[in-house]
């Protein structure tokens, strides 16, 4: 006899299948829903009424008769939900409501200042309670997805280990549930954003890709044969923490030459300020209004823009480091595509070109073929899309 537990799985598993039909193919009606799956009326009638209650999903007419009854149309109703996407970087806190399309509707971002440790968690706590504050209630709230850099654990919702924030153990998905009592994700950043590029981005036929961010510091995600790879403990992809100098820059994390520290906007931060002070011709203080505390990655790629001449070496000195490292994981993981995002790849098309002259010269000949390195089609919401996806995901079973 089939057990209780079994029978609730299936109906999980057919209720998800019928909303994403739903989804990608509606207006559809029910009699077309089981044909396509092989389901029965009574049960695609049966999770279409769940659907309809919980309002997921809505009817919106007829359709052509084919001889009986018109049937009834239904179609998915993203914004009869919401909800919150929360990103946490090495300096800022953006926060995001959106609907059950990833669709960005209100974004607000805050800097991070200099917060650490438990005075980060509190800072997100008051984030997210001036950014729900004006909602009557978060009835229609589906949860809150928070994404960040370092070590996540994301089956316990715990921030294993962020070096820049001084973050340990730090047990996120349980503050925020005990705070808001509602359901709360909590995920690895660059995951997030990969998992957000083959599903609702441009990168869906692809099976394996690796995705760079580059930021406040340096990450990366695997995907391998269609599915993230975390490693052990939730730890792959810790891209920036490899080493190329062992007499180099000291790191946050205790190590020393971490490529982060040549490949990051810090870093870039750095070498603009020194050319500065030794008076190397450049535009960066007249796009900064003349004020050195308004220099920022977008400064920097509207230098690159002009053809900054500082701006340019740097730009070529970031890449050769960032192509040195991206090789390494072309020999390890083989990919189709490698995607860079963050800061400063955003719109910066001298990076993809400089970075894909680099690799092809450097990494094995068979490896490159068909190998294309290309930007994240996601712009700059990537950030707070990212962590809706992988809420959907997990709520819905569904690719967006």
């Amino acid at each position: 006899m089939r057990r209780t537990g079994d029978l609730k799985l299936i109906q999980e598993l057919n209720r998800s299948i019928i909303l994403d039909t739903i989804r990608h193919y509606g207006p559809i009606s029910r009699s077309e829903i089981a044909k396509r799956h092989k389901l029965s009326p009574t049960t695609v009638t049966s999770a279409v009424s769940e659907l309809i209650r919980d309002s997921l999903v809505s009817e919106v007419g007829t359709g052509t008769s084919n001889g009986g009854r018109k049937p009834i149309l239904l179609q998915f109703s993203p914004d009869s939900r919401f909800l919150i996407g929360i990103s946490i970087s090495g300096s800022k806190i953006t926060i995001a409501e959106m609907n059950l399309e990833a669709k960005v509707r209100k974004k607000e971002a805050y800097s991070i200042k200099s917060y650490q440790g438990d005075s980060v968690i509190a800072y997100l706590l008051q984030i997210i309670e001036q950014f729900v504050q004006p909602y009557e209630n978060l009835d229609n709230c589906v949860g809150i997805s928070i994404v960040t850099q370092g070590i996540v654990d994301s089956d316990n919702g715990m921030i294993r280990y962020n070096p820049k924030l001084k973050l340990k153990d730090t047990p996120v998905k349980e503050i925020v549930e005990s705070r808001f009592q509602i359901k709360t994700w909590l995920d690895n950043d660059t995951n997030a954003y990969l998992l957000a590029e083959k599903n609702i981005g441009d990168f869906n036929h692809y099976q394996n890709m690796l995705y760079v961010t580059i930021g406040d510091g340096l990450g990366s995600s695997i995907l391998v044969n269609g599915s993230i790879y975390r490693g052990y403990a939730g730890g792959a992809g810790e891209f920036g923490h490899t080493t190329i100098d062992r007499a180099g820059v000291r790191c946050d994390c205790g190590n020393v030459g971490c490529l982060e520290n040549y490949v990051s906007w810090p870093a870039i931060y750095s070498k603009l300020l020194s050319g500065l002070a030794k008076g190397k011709e450049s535009c960066i203080m007249e796009l900064a209004e003349q004020d050195i505390n308004r220099i920022s990655s977008k400064t920097f790629r509207q230098a690159l823009d002009r053809r900054d001449p500082l701006a340019e070496s740097i730009l070529e000195e970031t890449a050769s480091y960032l192509a040195t490292g991206l090789v390494t994981l072309v020999h390890l993981f083989n990919p189709e595509v490698i995607i860079l995002g963050g800061d400063i790849a955003f719109e910066n098309s001298l990076l993809i070109s400089k970075v894909t002259e680099y690799v092809t010269e450097y990494a094995h000949g068979i490896l490159t073929e068909g190998l294309s390195i290309r930007l994240n089609s996601l712009g700059e919401d990537v950030e707070v899309v990212g962590a809706a996806a992988v809420l959907l995901q997990d709520t819905f079973q569904f690719s967006l």
